[in-house]
């Protein structure tokens, strides 16, 4: 980036008020500010979109991001876009070091998502096994040690991770993408 601090803008929100409870806006959010980057949030309604919004992402819902001036649609290749742009050393690297840290928890949005919007009460009880499941799969994830919390010189065998995220002590884009969703299982399903 050559010392230059870029001028990013994030497009969310439905009502042209707040940021929602889109899962993937508040994952752009979280990236760009754990990364430390200054950017402004637009709200947009989606019932009232300007015209200028029109032609900036044509076809596009929220959210998208321009960042020095270029849009860009796609939450995963903005993801990757910024992790690559925003890179060390003036911005933190956010990808996890444990590939498996980037796939915990990858089905439970989707699961709790045909959970929340069946309609077939004979499905429901298959529906909810399989979210919890899922979830219990995740809670396995992150109570499994990662091999850098496991003391090869100890005798004893680490029982439970003590980590405070997926991959480690600090947050990383494996949980800027989980994150949010869980948040949305959490409100929606009153858990």
């Amino acid at each position: 980036m050559n010392g230059v601090s870029p001028v990013c803008q994030l497009f969310a929100g439905i009502d042209g008020e707040s940021i929602g409870n889109c899962p993937f806006s508040q994952r752009l959010f979280m990236i760009l500010w754990l990364k430390g980057v200054v950017f402004n949030v637009t709200t947009v309604d989606l019932k009232r979109k300007p015209a200028d919004l029109h032609n900036l992402a044509p076809g596009t819902h929220p959210p998208f991001l321009t960042f020095n001036g270029e849009v860009k649609t796609d939450v995963n290749k903005i993801e990757e876009f910024l992790e690559e742009t925003l890179a060390p050393p003036k911005y933190p690297k956010l990808a996890a070091k444990h590939r498996e840290s980037n796939t915990a928890g990858i089905d439970i949005f989707s699961k709790f998502s045909a959970y929340i919007k069946n309609t077939k009460q004979q499905d429901n009880a298959a529906l909810e096994k399989g979210l919890v499941k899922a979830l219990k799969k995740l809670d396995d994830y992150l109570r499994t040690p990662l091999p850098e919390e496991i003391d090869a010189n100890s005798t004893e065998e680490e029982k439970v991770s003590k980590r405070k995220f997926l991959d480690g002590d600090d947050l990383t884009l494996a949980d800027c993408n989980l994150l949010p969703k869980l948040h949305v299982v959490k409100v929606k399903g009153g858990m």
